[in-house]
């Protein structure tokens, strides 16, 4: 019996089965079609954050922002460039925190851009403020080594 992985689509959102010996690098939803990893977050509201966090086996990286945010913008493109060094092992998404005032609040967000990741529904490590591409990197995977 082979063992599966679960993953949400970033374009539909559906919930799909990858087998764990297939590479994700191509894998394709089975309802959309789209590829399941394009090497860019993915911008969330609240439904799509709490499918991602809580129907994923693999973690995710959360960057809670703000459009007004200075530092939130500077960091979006070394944000973009770990997305491409980080997918398929870790989803990327991105959180507006002022559309999801309510999550922001029930995951004690107090200043912007702050970072969860988060494994298996929980939150494993967090950073406040913008870090650039290399730091950002290095401290998911070292706190998913910790983790």
């Amino acid at each position: 019996m082979s063992t599966t992985r679960q993953i949400v689509c970033g374009h539909c959102g559906r919930i799909n089965r990858l087998p764990a010996e297939r590479a994700p690098e191509g894998a394709r939803c089975g309802a959309c079609h789209q590829p399941m990893f394009t090497g860019q977050p993915i911008e969330v509201d609240e439904a799509a954050f709490g499918r991602h966090v809580a129907s994923s086996d693999i973690p995710v990286l959360v960057d809670v922002w703000a459009p007004w945010c200075g530092p939130c913008r500077a960091m979006a493109p070394m944000f973009e460039r770990a997305a491409q060094q980080l997918e398929p092992g870790v989803r990327l998404l991105k959180l507006n925190s002022d559309n999801a005032p309510a999550l922001s609040s029930r995951l004690n967000i107090s200043g912007i851009p702050t970072l969860l990741l988060m494994r298996g529904g929980r939150e494993i490590a967090r950073h406040a403020g913008a870090m650039d591409t290399r730091s950002l990197v290095a401290w998911t995977e070292a706190n998913l080594t910790r983790s």
